[in-house]
């Protein structure tokens, strides 16, 4: 069937659809907003697009994404350094921050994930192990996703961890700890998946009975 849209329409939607969480329907919804758009706003959206990775590099210690090497939380002093977590992407990141979390990070790049050809030796696992052998680090917080990619991250990481510690001074004192995993305020507990309830057992905390 021949599309009855203009090739710059078109053009844009096939665009917008290639992003995650987008399909053809949100595709051409966004497309035709953008349309109702003066062009003072679609010169903004534009100068955003092109001008999205100018200045950016990666903080050299940390791996997310910056202005400046280091990045400002690496090279904030009043940060609890002594305390690291362990994200997959640079978001993760953010999201802790909003948890008002005040230590330091470390971003692997993503999951092993083999069905999407992501093994150990494409994620910054090896320089996560030097900063942990060269820095005097007193707990590592593993916060990945959970899901199986995300366990099997952790599971990995954790070993590798072990492994490490054998070589670093003072490496009893080490945590290694992970995100507490358990059902959401306000879920229903019939509609928890199994791996979500394991989680909830296993993170689950005793209660004084009253007196």
């Amino acid at each position: 069937m021949k599309s009855i849209l203009p090739k710059s329409v078109e053009k844009l939607s096939e665009v917008l659809a290639s992003l995650p969480g987008v399909g053809p329907k949100t595709a051409n919804r966004l497309t035709f907003y953008l349309l109702g758009r003066n062009d003072e706003e679609l010169k903004k959206f534009g100068e955003a697009f092109g001008t999205l990775k100018d200045n950016l590099t990666i903080c050299s210690q940390c791996f997310i994404v910056t202005e400046t090497d280091p990045c400002p939380i690496c090279a904030d002093d009043t940060r609890e350094r002594t305390k690291m977590a362990v994200v997959e992407e640079p978001l993760d990141v953010l999201a802790l921050e909003k948890a008002h979390f005040n230590g330091i990070y470390h971003v692997l790049g993503g999951q092993i994930s083999p069905i999407n050809n992501v093994g150990p030796e494409d994620l910054k696992i090896k320089e996560l192990l030097e900063r942990l052998t060269t820095d005097d680090f007193k707990e590592v917080i593993l916060a990945m996703d959970p899901t199986l990619e995300g366990e099997a991250t952790v599971m990995y990481v954790d070993e590798k961890i072990a492994e490490a510690r054998h070589g670093r001074k003072g490496a009893a004192k080490l945590i290694v700890s992970r995100l507490a995993r358990g059902l959401p305020v306000g879920g229903d507990l019939e509609y928890a998946d199994e791996l979500t309830l394991t989680r909830a057992l296993e993170g689950r905390r005793s209660y004084s009975s009253p007196d």
